[in-house]
């Protein structure tokens, strides 16, 4: 099936950095965007100066996002853009493993899991999940805490999903290098609209896009 004409889309944590210039961006190219975030006051307010939905997501508490995601009704793109970080080492007491693989393995998943009634009503869809070269064993599985284990793990999910997600529907995932947000601080070298841009261009591919790929300048990146 073609793309629709004004796809559906929602972008996890998209209230600031990575996520808020993804949402902009989508919006610009004529999607209908809905911003997902945990926090309300800052979700509504970003949802307001972005022109698009917002619906509150807390991706550390199941049945929020399972009611969330229920009443909605579904969407064309599915960004899996939310993270967190910890410098606390995986071995104390202190390790955010925990929470660092429910929020960027288990809720991705429990999304896309939620979000398959619409795919297979429409028989188009597109999935990107937000990575990192910190979850590239070829780049060393770097990072502090937990987090590049649980990007890894995201990029396994990614690899794996195609064989069972309807036809039509692509999953991609996409290093937006080191990025000036607040998890990537003022040094980084990249802006989030620069971080955002392949995230973008995944999620509107064309019928002969790749799926099951990790991307970073929407080149291929090595797992």
């Amino acid at each position: 099936m073609n793309r629709p004409s004004c796809p559906t889309a929602l972008v996890t944590g998209g209230n600031r950095g990575i996520g808020r210039a993804i949402a902009a961006g989508l919006t610009e190219k004529g999607c209908a965007v809905t911003i997902g975030a945990r926090d309300t006051g800052a979700g509504r307010k970003a949802a307001g100066e972005l022109g698009c939905g917002f619906l509150p997501l807390d991706l550390t508490d199941p049945d929020s996002y399972f009611a969330a995601m229920t009443g909605a009704g579904g969407f064309d793109i599915l960004v899996n853009n939310a993270g967190i970080l910890s410098d606390a080492s995986l071995l104390s007491p202190k390790s955010d493993f925990d929470d660092a693989m429910q929020v960027m393995v288990s809720a991705p998943l429990d999304l896309i899991r939620l979000n398959l009634p619409h795919w297979r009503e429409t028989g188009w869809g597109r999935i990107v999940n937000l990575s990192s070269d910190w979850g590239s064993f070829a780049h060393g599985l770097a990072g502090p805490g937990a987090y590049g284990v649980a990007k890894a793990a995201l990029n396994a999910l990614t690899k794996a999903l195609p064989r069972d997600l309807p036809a039509g529907v692509k999953v991609n995932a996409m290093c937006p290098g080191w990025v000036r947000t607040r998890m990537g601080g003022d040094g980084a070298d990249r802006s989030p609209e620069e971080g955002a841009d392949t995230a973008i261009w995944l999620a509107l591919l064309p019928e002969d896009g790749p799926t099951g790929g990790f991307f970073r300048d929407r080149r291929p990146f090595d797992w």
